[in-house]
């Protein structure tokens, strides 16, 4: 018989979210809450890391959505809808905005909401209390670039420059 949550290890993830757009930045979070990046991920598992973001205040979003995006909720109340723009939002509670990305990448179900929600720590300044999970040397993960250039690693470190011949006919790929 076997027992997979014995084998379980939970890591803790540092990420700097300076300069970062929001939902590129939430894609990449995301699968480490769930535990997608591990061999012993099981769907219906609580397979999932903790992750630590900081500098939540200065995340980056594109064209005019800091005046367009609008957030909303309800009281409860009876005519009780409330919005809030990007930037209002920004103001008021921004880790909030990264927040409401990161969970919106998430199955509604128990898993996230007992084990992943609790997971996901964010902090709107450099600082954050856990440093004993994280010590002061300890380097936040890779930034996700904005475009398709410079020296960020897709999958593919290089293009092979070799020619091969595909029925006959020489061909570049």
């Amino acid at each position: 018989m076997s027992f997979p949550g014995r084998a379980l290890q939970r890591t803790w993830h540092l990420v700097d979210a300076t300069s970062q757009t929001v939902g590129r930045l939430a894609a990449t979070i995301s699968p480490l809450l769930k535990g997608k990046h591990k061999p012993t991920y099981r769907p219906n598992g609580d397979c999932g890391d903790y992750v630590v973001v900081i500098n939540a205040e200065k995340v980056h979003f594109s064209g005019k959505k800091w005046d367009d995006k609008l957030y909303r909720w309800h009281t409860g109340y009876p005519g009780g809808l409330k919005q809030r723009a990007a930037k209002d939002m920004l103001q008021r509670a921004p880790d909030r905005i990264l927040r409401k990305a990161i969970l919106g990448m998430l199955y509604r179900n128990n898993l996230r909401h007992g084990y992943m929600e609790p997971r996901l720590k964010i902090y709107a300044g450099s600082e954050h209390p856990h440093t004993a999970q994280l010590p002061e040397g300890t380097k936040p993960l890779k930034k996700v670039p904005r475009k398709r250039e410079g020296d960020f690693h897709f999958g593919l470190d290089k293009y092979s420059e070799t020619s091969f011949q595909v029925g006959g006919a020489k061909s570049r790929y």
